[in-house]
């Protein structure tokens, strides 16, 4: 449906305005205008042909949404051509999946370049559409721009619930016109497809400015993988990494982890033989190339869930605790007597009981003395205990609610025998709880 609504919107504002460029203003007028632009068109890549401008493509097609399978790879095969071919049926061209200037004018691939008409440098010029004159200044985004303050714009229409085919990607194409037009239409103002000075106003307090845009600039590593809800520049890192491994993005690398990143993520982990998540777990950012190897940054991976039956856990990493504490495990949630099993192969190194905080605890170390910590366990299994050597899945004790007021396994990660870090992503990667 958004597709089809955007097409329409294209072709209204193709049917009721001509563009011509001048200089670096634009001047719209009725159908009667001759006025065209010219382009400067380079070599556009052809099917069978590899290269820097292939790339550009592919980067260009992933932008908005279309699923390149295979990749960014910088040859123009048939996954290439087949990319395409959707791209142009969506945006009402004629769909050969063959790039011509119109569909590469779309991608902005081609360059405008000025008409040859002699006009004075001005920071003013008037926009004329259906007899009304709108004053916009040169400095704002244009047909052809790719920057921050056009990503900006495209974001302040999709929160006005306009549908932009490639989400906010930073390109001001013919989406974005026709999307600007239908703002400008919901708004009462001049229909004119361009950012004039009435529409900036009209969209602030949200400005058409750099600075407006609400992104964290974060590395992403083992104790950052982005959440959703989360806004910001790690967020279209992994979109752009699960675009890059062929996995469509509804709405294109937009920084924002909603239901299509979701999705995305989930299809993801179907296609690699992961454990279907359905969040940035480590396995899937390591699969990502997000984060390097488990192993080569010194931490484990889990061979086996540490719960068995059903129960549930967040991300509570951190979360402050009476007498000033910081928590520093995972709650798993689930009821008294449920197996707990080994996480890892590895022997039992330490057995607490009854004490004030932890209850009854239970410590597995592994051969390069990363150890697990188990705590509120209501009794151990049969036969455990200090020097036992046991295998990953096999049960060492119970859940309960000992040193603690409700029923739930405490759980920590220490590499290397070092301070804790978060186990959260740990345990997501091989979540067993339903």
């Amino acid at each position: 449906m958004k597709h089809k609504l955007l097409r329409k919107a294209i072709i209204a504002l193709a049917a009721s305005v001509t563009m011509s460029i001048v200089g670096s203003a634009f001047v719209v007028t009725g159908a009667a205008a001759s006025a065209t632009p010219s382009a400067v068109v380079a070599q556009l890549p052809l099917f069978g042909e590899s290269g820097p401008a292939v790339v550009r493509l592919q980067q260009a097609i992933a932008a908005r949404g279309f699923t390149v399978k295979g990749g960014i790879t910088g040859s123009f095969t048939s996954s290439t051509k087949s990319a395409l071919r959707s791209l142009q049926k969506v945006a009402g061209f004629k769909a050969t999946g063959k790039l011509d200037e119109r569909t590469a004018k779309f991608l902005g691939l081609v360059d405008v370049a000025p008409a040859p008409v002699a006009v004075a440098a001005a920071p003013v010029v008037a926009v004329a559409t259906k007899n009304v004159v709108v004053a916009s200044s040169s400095s704002l985004p244009k047909v052809g721009d790719r920057s921050q303050s056009v990503r900006t714009i495209q974001e302040v229409l999709i929160r006005d619930g306009i549908g932009l085919v490639g989400g906010a990607d930073g390109i001001f194409g013919n989406g974005t016109s026709a999307a600007i037009a239908e703002y400008q239409k919901r708004r009462g103002l001049s229909i004119t497809g361009v950012m004039d000075d009435a529409t900036q106003a009209a969209m602030t307090p949200a400005p058409v400015a750099p600075a407006a845009v609400v992104l964290t600039s974060s590395a992403i590593t083992i104790d950052s993988l982005p959440v959703r809800g989360q806004t910001s520049e790690a967020v279209r890192q992994l979109q752009n990494a699960l675009i890059a491994n062929a996995t469509e993005v509804k709405g294109g690398a937009d920084g924002i982890f909603g239901v299509a990143t979701t999705i995305a993520i989930g299809n993801f982990q179907a296609a690699r033989g992961l454990n279907q998540s359905k969040a940035l777990d480590v396995n899937t950012a390591v699969a990502l190339g997000l984060i390097p190897s488990l192993e080569s940054q010194g931490f484990p991976s889990l061979d086996a869930f540490p719960m068995i039956g059903k129960c549930s856990f967040v991300d509570s990493w951190h979360a402050p605790r009476p007498g000033g504490r910081l928590h520093e495990g995972v709650d798993i949630i689930g009821a008294r007597g449920l197996p707990l099993v080994a996480v890892k192969d590895g022997v039992i190194t330490k057995m607490l009981t009854n004490q004030t905080l932890s209850g009854n605890a239970i410590r597995l170390t592994i051969a390069d003395g990363t150890y697990f910590y188990y705590a509120h366990l209501d009794a151990f299994a049969e036969g455990i205990a200090v020097g036992t050597q046991v295998s990953a899945g096999q049960v060492i004790g119970y859940n309960g609610s000992t040193g603690a007021t409700s029923s739930h396994l405490h759980f920590e990660v220490h590499p290397r025998g070092g301070e804790a870090v978060n186990p959260y992503p740990f345990v997501k990667a091989v979540d067993a709880c339903n």
